[in-house]
């Protein structure tokens, strides 16, 4: 489990910052991170097929490792995150900043709703974007094509962004006080729901091509999550996908979450969304009036 491991911080590369050199920043954060993965795997088979991991306090299994012991693990590597994510709240509360942490797994068109969302915007609201992705910077490439400005960080074998990532990334955008900062964080619907970035809201995608019960399987990320974006909506007619079951078990696990139905290529949605967006970026402003007063 990540937050034990504490997987890939080594691997760690932001486009812009010199392989192998160190990053300093208004953050001063350090680099010291736990590691120590496990990967060996002793299976006790009895009659019952139905294993589960995760039934102990810890919430994960690793052999060899007492309950007690994962869970100081995850308590520590949590602790020093929230650290940095405190950092960069303040940060973004300071400079009316509003960042959204867009989470999902993949393939639910993160990448295509962020540019169509870039694209139907406009001129309204000044935009920059930190793209997560385990390799390559095709996905930054992408936003960038839009005019927005965008930084891609690559996690090597690391599942998730972490705040300390972030805070580094977000020193190499112009971020205009006011903005909004698009955090696209790495597909993987387990681990960036525990990682605190520092963000106001984590926003869910999920696809029409996934199925209705995603909610319930990864419960996590959806009680993290304040919105769901139902994205692809324009294939429903060719699939069996529940729109209102997927809804209805989201709402199991977050009651409070709101949904909105979305597609990128038909635009069905968006004006919905980009109104949540507007809405958001109120409460970052709220008591700058400096900043209200020059929009």
């Amino acid at each position: 489990m990540c937050n034990v491991c504490g997987c890939g911080h080594g691997e760690v590369r932001i486009e812009g910052e010199d392989k192998g050199h160190g990053h300093h920043h208004h953050h001063g954060h350090d680099h010291h991170h736990e590691h120590g993965h496990h990967h060996d795997h002793h299976h006790h088979h009895g009659d019952d097929h139905h294993h589960d991991y995760g039934a102990g306090p810890a919430g994960a299994s690793v052999p060899g490792m007492s309950q007690s012991r994962m869970i100081q693990l995850e308590q520590d590597i949590l602790s020093k995150n929230n650290g940095y994510a405190a950092e960069n709240r303040r940060y973004f509360a300071d400079h009316g900043i509003l960042a959204l942490n867009l989470v999902s797994s993949p393939g639910s068109g993160k990448t295509s709703l962020l540019v169509r969302t870039i694209q139907d915007i406009g001129g309204d609201l000044a935009c920059n974007v930190i793209e997560g992705d385990q390799q390559t910077s095709a996905d930054a490439e992408r936003i960038r094509a839009t005019g927005a400005p965008a930084i891609q960080i690559n996690t090597g074998k690391g599942c998730h962004l972490d705040a300390h990532m972030v805070g580094h990334a977000a020193e190499h955008l112009s971020q205009a006080d006011g903005s909004v900062l698009f955090i696209e964080n790495v597909g993987n619907l387990v681990c960036p729901a525990s990682f605190d970035l520092g963000e106001a809201h984590k926003v869910a995608i999920l696809s029409v091509t996934e199925g209705e019960d995603k909610p319930l399987k990864y419960p996590d990320m959806f009680a993290a999550s304040d919105l769901v974006l139902v994205n692809k909506t324009d294939l429903l007619p060719h699939l069996d996908f529940d729109i209102e079951a997927a809804i209805a078990n989201a709402r199991k696990v977050n009651p409070a979450i709101r949904v909105l139905k979305v597609s990128a290529r038909t635009g069905e949605g968006m004006g919905a969304w980009i109104a949540w967006i507007k809405a958001a970026r109120a409460m970052a402003l709220a008591g700058h009036e400096t900043l209200k007063a020059g929009e």
